[in-house]
């Protein structure tokens, strides 16, 4: 598995396309509502893409929450890829980005389903309640860096 930074217009567009696959065919998230004015190009943003034997397999993104803090969004990994840690390294990753760049937490709006994957990495739920966005139930989490 190769973890790159997606610093090029075609490693955004993998990127974009398993976000797609993930948020939009799979979880039926309205595609108008997946992509933002943090895609227009790779330096709007933190981009990342996981490539399998050259095929994109997982990506996200991280932006600045507030000074200090990276929010860590747009987590995906296509389903066949699913439980073998690719997420787990792919958010591995962008923390140590989002370190190295001088941020010290991170934060997050997790589906609740993934709340558990979140929290087993560090994360804590500071939510009171689970919120709906793009429709499906979530909640904030933070994590020191």
């Amino acid at each position: 598995m190769e973890y790159l930074k997606a610093n090029t217009s075609e490693l955004l567009e993998e990127a974009i396309t398993v976000r797609f696959e993930v948020f939009v065919n799979e979880q039926k998230v309205p595609a108008d509502l997946e992509r933002d004015e943090y895609d227009d190009t790779p330096e709007s943003c933190h981009h990342f893409v996981v490539k399998d034997n050259g095929k994109a397999v997982a990506a996200g993104r991280w932006k600045e929450y507030e000074p200090g803090v990276a929010k860590m969004q747009r987590i995906a990994v296509l389903l066949p890829y699913r439980g073998h840690g690719i997420g787990k390294k792919l958010i591995e990753v962008m923390e140590q980005d989002a370190k190295a760049s001088g941020y010290s937490a991170a934060f997050l709006g997790a589906q609740c389903t993934a709340e558990g994957f979140y929290q087993k990495l560090g994360y804590s739920t500071v939510s009171d309640e689970p919120f709906l966005d793009a429709n499906i139930p979530h909640v904030n989490m933070r994590k020191p860096l």
